[in-house]
């Protein structure tokens, strides 16, 4: 076993510093009085009630959230169905394509994704607004569940799923009986990513969004383009807060779930 070095312990202060210190400023400067964000003023909360105020940011606090969980919910739904195909339908006429067109979002760079769906719905005549934003989220979201939910499927024990048959579940039945809460926590980890990547994007947003839908991430970029205020410190203070409590929520709620299967897994021991 080998021993934890000074050089070790140096190089994990070193990196967790540069992740972590420019975070812990932004959080610290959130509580600035002055207006100037590289002048310490004093402790003070105000910020905090501006951006309450601040009724464009709800405005875009509000279309970023309601496009996230849209957009996730049906890419969840659309890359489930696609990894169901990919891994159970074996080999069949344009399977290489289909895994292509499947694949081919999370490689591209997202400029072309973001001009080639632009050019899509100006084709179209479609107005670009909170509907095309949820469309092109969905679009390049639905590749990264589809790979989440096909990496527990190729894993998954089939002979469940041909008991249930055997009992005389349909096969829709012994998918949602069966199948589908073994791979929930597959499903739901690509639910989580591509909610957390409608949140955070910004380029296909740009070129897919109109006058009246402006996301979160848009309202930040054009904020800071003309100067970072301390609003915009206080916001991300409050991402930040809110992404740490998800964490730890989901890390108990982990925790609590295996203790359960372990109790479960002695008791059925006990009694066999």
């Amino acid at each position: 076993m080998r021993r934890f070095s000074w050089f070790n312990a140096t190089s994990l202060t070193l990196g967790f510093a540069f992740l972590y210190m420019p975070m812990i400023i932004l959080i610290v400067y959130s509580f600035n009085k002055s207006k100037l964000v590289t002048v310490w003023a004093g402790f003070s909360t105000k910020w905090y009630g501006e951006l309450l105020s601040n009724q464009a940011m709800l405005d875009a606090a509000w279309v970023t959230l309601k496009v996230a969980v849209i957009s996730s919910s049906i890419a969840t739904v659309l890359g489930t169905m696609a990894a169901y195909v990919m891994v159970r339908s074996g080999r069949f006429f344009g399977r290489t394509l289909f895994s292509g067109m499947i694949y081919a979002p999370l490689v591209m760079p997202e400029v072309i994704t973001g001009l080639s769906l632009l050019l899509l719905f100006i084709g179209l005549n479609v107005d670009r607004g909170v509907t095309t934003i949820v469309l092109a989220h969905t679009t390049f979201a639905m590749c990264y569940v589809s790979v989440v939910v096909s990496s527990r499927l190729v894993s998954f024990d089939q002979s469940l799923e041909e008991a249930a048959l055997d009992l005389g579940c349909s096969p829709f039945q012994a998918f949602r009986l069966v199948t589908l809460p073994i791979i929930a926590p597959a499903v739901i980890s690509g639910w989580l990513l591509a909610f957390t990547l409608s949140l955070d994007d910004l380029v296909i947003a740009s070129f897919t969004s109109g006058p009246a839908a402006t996301t979160l991430p848009m309202k930040i970029w054009s904020s800071v383009r003309l100067g970072v205020s301390p609003e915009i410190n206080a916001l991300s203070t409050i991402m930040i807060a809110l992404v740490t409590l998800g964490v730890i929520s989901a890390s108990l709620i982990s925790k609590q779930q295996a203790v359960r299967q372990k109790r479960e897994e002695r008791a059925a021991e006990r009694t066999s």
